[in-house]
This record gives structure tokens, C-alpha cells and sequence, in this order.
């Protein structure tokens, strides 16, 4: 009875070492990318139509041309201006490309106006034929 105890307590200590060894492998293999924001009086004129008939709700999507993979996060609607979008991380693996950003409010104290706004980011990077995985 103790073996088969000390066997099942051996075979789960295993299985967890294992688990977090394949984590540490994962983040070694974690490479950060260097990439541009794009200003909309840059972008391609098609990518431009495409973002203006998405602006209205929150979007992701990615868009390639001429050797560049372009990937876009909006935020849809908001009732004020006075809002950015922050990039947290875009960092590629073996099998796909992560990207995190956030949305940031207007600054305490200013005066974001009345009008509405449609905040989002752009950004460009060197063509990689993955899947792009929005965090």
C-alpha cells in the first residue's frame, strides 16, 4: 500500500515539474517585436476604408501589404475625446503573435469636449505569415 501511495505522490510531483518546465520553455521562446504606430494619414487607402466602417464598435483586425502586416485595435464609441490607446505587449512565438493594449480615459482635470471620439491604434510590422492572438 505505501508503494502505490509513494508511486502516486512520485508519478504527480513529475507531472508538475514537467507542466512548469514546458512554461519556461514557452517564455524562452518568447520574442518582443519591434513595430511602428501608424498615423491615419499613413496608412494604406483601403485599410483607411476598412477602419472607417469599423470605427463605430470595438474591433481587431489585422491587414497586410506590401511586405507589412499592419494590426488594429479600436475601442469603438466613446461620448469625449481625450482617450489613447497604450501598447502592452506584441511579442511573437513559434506558432502566432500576441499583442495586449489598453485603453486609457481622458486625464483627470482636462476637458475631453463633447464630441464624440473613436479611439484606436495601428500598428506595423515586418510580414509574418502567423495567427495574431489579441490579449
Amino acid at each position: 500500500m505505501k508503494k502505490i501511495c509513494l508511486l502516486v505522490i512520485v508519478s504527480i510531483m513529475a507531472a508538475m515539474l514537467s507542466a512548469c518546465g514546458g512554461e519556461t520553455e514557452k517564455e524562452e521562446n518568447r520574442n518582443n517585436l519591434e513595430f511602428t504606430v501608424v498615423s491615419e494619414d499613413r496608412l494604406p487607402d483601403e485599410l483607411k476604408e476598412i477602419l472607417d466602417q469599423k470605427k463605430e464598435s470595438a474591433f481587431k483586425l489585422t491587414y497586410a501589404d506590401e511586405g507589412y502586416l499592419y494590426i488594429c485595435v479600436g475601442y469603438g464609441k466613446q461620448e469625449s475625446g481625450g482617450y489613447s490607446v497604450t501598447v502592452n505587449e506584441l511579442y511573437e512565438t513559434d506558432n502566432a503573435i500576441y499583442v495586449n493594449t489598453n485603453l486609457l480615459g481622458p486625464k483627470a482635470g482636462s476637458s475631453p469636449g463633447t464630441s464624440p471620439s473613436y479611439p484606436y491604434i495601428v500598428l506595423k510590422i515586418e510580414f509574418r505569415d502567423k495567427t495574431v492572438v489579441f490579449d
